[in-house]
């Protein structure tokens, strides 16, 4: 589609010539209007921002507008996600950003991820017979980690930011959302409804999501004062505000009611961390991902450098070979990710041989391309944990040359679903992310090992990929994705499809996906995926299981012609905004 041609959505024509915010609404288009041939990217010269909710993808535009940066940008963006996008946006969570900074180019890793209270014990989710106990992990105050995203949003900003807008500058879109509440529609109206059993159990939850005996519905106004009073106390007092104070008995009390472990000491002494990011290479591209207690970047890496030995044609989006080399990719990795990875203050996680091309090489002589290899005949063990499907990524990229690349969840569609009271925060239920026993699933039929067992102040393993692409030292492409252990392997194909396959951003991120993370040993596969396709994988032996849960990978790619967004259009309402 060229520049001058015009895109309709939702009744109003938009000129990508004349670019201010723009809709990434492909799967809106009315049903009598043709679909374009190629998906088609919003393009932008000076700043854009995206992520899975309009309002706040805004608010972290604005903020570009007025010559912040990238990280002022995805700090504005993540407090406003906390009000606009309440079942992944958080403070009541935690994450990771990726940070590169044209100046020195350098690239930074913040670990805002949750941790296990003090008073966290091996058995906490056992039952008096030993056995795991749902329940403990997922549905009540033991489920609950101290929340990081308030530490690492601060620590970014004080660090990394401009230093021409203060944190209450960029706190005050999300404070003013929750205080003057705004109009529900799209995915939140949608969630809120499913998530009613979940958020009933708490009178605090109902009090802020329910109208008389009933959730808001669309059309219907969201007022959150409580997170508006907290939000403006972070803003004068910093983390303080959050970590101390009013705001950190509320949560606590909220979390000992629950039955759950936390103390005031607990949030007091809890610090986002700054960690060496894992660098890769693929094809000449430098590759910029999450460290440990995140698994996503090793094992990005990992599947990069074992696909870098074939042949680009080989990985062809028309090559029946593609998907059997990427699933045994995948099938490798995972199976290390079983046995190595867990938090690095407690784990030693061998990075550096799990990154490197020689350790990528032997696995690849052991990958026959006409053949499916049985998960069971590559290594013994068992999966760890992953965060839930209710996380959300954004992407931001700025005039300077700056990017951010950040990933935030509350594990579980709203978390525990618990509010803390007075203080208007909805709590992760993130400790189910451990693995109470060895061998046993946790939430997402997934099982862990003893690298992954909970623990005091232990970080649970997570897969999210925050990642961002370098080219001649510069931004390329700013990705990641939520879908618990599908992040890796969708941040992956992104990759392959813009470096391998030459798709513009639009048409990578929209592009169907496959997966595999070696137990249950089998490939899943998106709809979309052509059914040729299917068939070619089970000629090699695959077990092949449709559908594949979707995830939604908002990513940047840098051209010559400027910035090109694409917000994922398999969930409503994310937005590519740029200027």
């Amino acid at each position: 589609m060229k520049a001058r041609r015009r895109l309709w959505c939702a009744g109003q024509s938009i000129r990508f010539i004349s670019l201010a915010i723009i809709l990434s609404c492909l799967p809106r288009l009315a049903a009598a209007d043709p679909l374009p041939a190629i998906p088609q990217p919003v393009l932008a010269r000076h700043g854009m921002v995206v992520a899975q909710e309009p309002q706040a993808a805004r608010i972290g535009l604005d903020v570009l507008r007025q010559g912040g940066n990238a990280v002022d940008a995805a700090v504005a963006t993540g407090f406003a996600l906390a009000v606009t996008y309440p079942r992944a946006g958080n403070i009541g969570g935690g994450g990771f950003m990726v940070i590169h900074l044209a100046a020195g180019r350098r690239d930074i890793a913040i670990d805002y991820r949750e941790t296990a209270p003090a008073r966290t014990t091996r058995d906490i989710f056992l039952d008096d017979k030993g056995e795991a106990d749902p329940a403990k992990s997922r549905d009540g105050g033991l489920a609950i980690g101290v929340p990081g995203t308030v530490a690492g949003l601060v620590l970014a900003h004080r660090k990394y930011g401009s230093g021409r807008l203060t944190l209450a500058q960029l706190l005050a879109p999300a404070i003013a959302l929750a205080r003057d509440g705004f109009i529900l529609d799209g995915d939140i109206a949608e969630t809120l409804a499913s998530a009613r059993p979940l958020l009933e159990r708490w009178p605090s939850s109902v009090k802020i999501f329910f109208k008389g005996d009933a959730v808001l519905s669309a059309g219907e106004k969201l007022v959150q004062t409580d997170l508006a009073n907290s939000l403006g106390t972070i803003a004068r007092q910093g983390v303080r505000g959050f970590y101390e104070g009013p705001v950190a008995e509320g949560i606590v009390m909220a979390v000992r009611d629950a039955g759950g472990r936390m103390t005031l000491d607990d949030l007091k002494s809890y610090r986002a961390i700054e960690r060496a990011p894992v660098r890769g290479t693929y094809r000449g591209y430098t590759i910029v991902s999450m460290p440990p207690p995140s698994s996503g970047g090793v094992h990005l890496v990992e599947m990069l450098n074992i696909l870098e030995g074939f042949p680009s044609r080989e990985l062809a989006a028309n090559s029946e070979s593609a998907p059997h080399l990427l699933a045994e990719s995948m099938k490798r990795a995972y199976a290390d990710r079983a046995v190595f990875l867990g938090d690095p203050d407690f784990v030693d996680v061998p990075v550096k041989k799990l990154t490197s091309k020689d350790y990528a090489a032997r696995w690849r002589r052991t990958i026959d391309r006409d053949r499916a290899t049985p998960s069971k005949d590559i290594r013994a063990g068992n999966p760890a944990g992953r965060e839930g499907d209710n996380t959300t990524h954004f992407s931001v990229v700025d005039r300077y040359g700056n990017a951010v690349a950040n990933t935030y969840t509350l594990n579980l569609n709203y978390g525990v679903g618990l509010v803390a009271e007075g203080a208007g925060i909805l709590l992760n239920n993130e400790l189910d992310d451990f693995a109470a026993k060895p061998g046993v699933p946790n939430a997402f039929g997934l099982v862990g090992g003893d690298a992954n067992a909970p623990g005091p102040r232990k970080r649970p393993l997570s897969s999210m990929t925050p990642t961002i692409v370098l080219k001649n030292g510069k931004p390329f492409l700013v990705t990641g994705s939520p879908g618990g252990s599908r992040i890796i392997t969708a941040t992956l194909q992104i990759i392959i499809n813009v470096i391998d396959r030459g798709m513009n951003v639009a048409e990578a991120v929209a592009a169907p996906r496959i997966h595999h993370q070696w137990l249950p040993d089998e490939v899943r596969l998106e709809r979309g995926v052509p059914e040729e396709m299917a068939q070619a994988l089970a000629r090699r032996g695959h077990i092949v299981a449709r559908p594949l849960a979707q995830t939604s990978a908002n990513s940047i790619l840098a051209t010559r012609q400027g910035l090109s967004g694409a917000a994922d259009p398999r969930t409503r309402g994310a937005l590519a905004a740029g200027y």
